[in-house]
């Protein structure tokens, strides 16, 4: 299921990275990596800010749809 699914306070990981090779490219420059353990700390409006690789990132829902948990 997409990152977007998931509620607040929940830790998944993350299983597939999708999308064009730029996007893929970008979330794995922000530690967004398949193995990886991600926690979804806010969701505001379908935009996120999670804990991945403990580090806190904000990525917008379009990215968030890209990375299966």
């Amino acid at each position: 299921m997409p990152l977007t699914f998931v509620k607040a306070g929940e830790k998944r990981t993350i299983k597939k990275i999708s999308g064009k090779d730029d996007a893929r490219r970008f979330l794995q420059s922000l530690g967004f990596v398949e193995g990886a353990e991600v926690t979804v700390i806010s969701d505001i409006s379908g935009n996120l800010i999670v804990n991945v690789k403990e580090s806190r990132v904000a990525i917008s829902k379009e990215m968030a749809c890209k990375i299966m948990v």
